[in-house]
């Protein structure tokens, strides 16, 4: 039992990097949405760790990595769509009054 709470101590510490990183890192739009894919990976090791040991079958992790995928495509389209409009990525540069 010791050995299988061993396989859970890396991607729970991934994931409480990417929080910190999410939380602290909050200069440019790159910065944040590259620690939002790096906690999406973490949890989806976790996932795949957890359903190999209790063996179950793996379908809700590939919609998992599936929805990933898509929040990722998204969030680049938005980061795009942000440098044409503000010229950079800084969240300082952004002002809630500009339309």
């Amino acid at each position: 039992m010791l050995i299988l709470n061993f396989y859970y101590i890396v991607p729970v510490v991934s994931v409480i990097c990417g929080l910190w990183v999410f939380v602290s890192k909050r200069k440019h739009l790159l910065n944040t949405l590259l620690s939002l894919e790096y906690i999406m990976l973490s949890i989806f090791w976790i996932m795949s760790l957890h359903l190999a040991n209790i063996g179950h079958e793996s379908y809700f992790v590939l919609f998992f990595l599936t929805l990933a995928a898509c929040e990722g495509a998204l969030g680049l389209a938005l980061l795009v769509s942000v440098v044409r409009t503000h010229g950079n990525d800084c969240f300082s540069s952004f002002s809630v009054l500009q339309c």
